[in-house]
């Protein structure tokens, strides 16, 4: 389903990085902290999806969260040969219990409910809100307003934060139909079930291009629409003695500007896509 991409510079960067044995890494915070002496144990979905992993292998390096994944390795002391990669379903991970990754990355929202369950690290995303549409939708082109899209057939997947999402932003006519996964609130919109579905605006971009004829995006919310934006967090099992050194390595991609630059690399919000006021 995905589109393969050329290594960019941030890519380049990273082999680079690694290459040096990790001459960056903050010290030993991680040591005897993993589930795997040595090791680091990453999860992401199955698949994963672009643009947060190009071509459903994490192990590149390509893809935003692939790239911040090991941004993230490398200033913790750990090589590329030293990262090792696991797959998890989106509800499985959010589950309380043991983990057998040391975080998974797939677009977590951070919340208070899942952070009675499980750890988040400090955000690594912000994201935009986009609503995803399909051509019969659209009504002369106007420019979207909240009462209009408040009249629409709305689906969701009700594991995600989509739902709250959507009465704080829009305030729906009608409850949502909620769905399994994103793929099924995508099938819906194909079936004519549903009129228009909640994304993060890069997932959105993708699946309006790639995965659904006609598909529209109507607009998007700014990040800090709603008192609560979208936050995306590396998620851990709770009480993880890991939360710290990631968090440290976090901050400092952040202070560092490393963050922006990959985020650049893989999420450009340079789109063209109106802002829903």
């Amino acid at each position: 389903m995905v589109r393969s991409r050329i290594l960019g510079a941030t890519g380049i960067a990273l082999v680079l990085a690694f290459s040096a044995g990790g001459a960056y890494a903050a010290g030993d915070c991680a040591a005897g902290k993993t589930i795997t002496d040595g090791v680091l144990t990453i999860a992401t979905g199955n698949p994963a999806y672009f643009p947060w992993v190009i071509d459903d292998a994490p192990e590149t390096g390509k893809g935003f969260e692939a790239a911040v994944a090991y941004e993230v390795a490398m200033r913790m002391g750990f090589d590329a040969d030293q990262v090792a990669w696991t797959r998890t379903s989106f509800d499985q991970a959010i589950q309380p219990g043991a983990k057998d990754f040391d975080f998974n990355m797939q677009q977590y929202s951070i919340t208070a409910d899942r952070e009675k369950v499980v750890d988040f690290s400090v955000p690594y995303y912000h994201a935009p809100m986009a609503v995803l549409t399909t051509q019969s939708v659209v009504d002369g082109g106007a420019a979207p307003t909240l009462s209009s899209l408040a009249g629409l057939v709305w689906g969701a997947d009700s594991n995600t934060t989509a739902v709250p999402m959507l009465n704080e932003l829009i305030a729906p006519a009608k409850s949502p139909l909620l769905y399994n996964d994103n793929t099924d609130v995508v099938e819906a919109m194909k079936a004519n079930q549903i009129d228009a579905a909640l994304f993060d605006l890069p997932t959105a971009l993708y699946l309006g291009a790639v995965v659904l004829d006609g598909g529209v995006i109507l607009g998007q919310f700014p990040a800090d629409r709603s008192e609560n934006p979208d936050r995306f967090g590396l998620l851990m099992e709770k009480g993880n003695p890991l939360k710290a050194c990631v968090d440290d390595a976090l901050n400092a991609m952040t202070e560092d500007g490393t963050l922006a630059g990959i985020e650049a690399t893989w999420l450009s919000q340079n789109t063209g896509v109106p802002v829903i006021e």
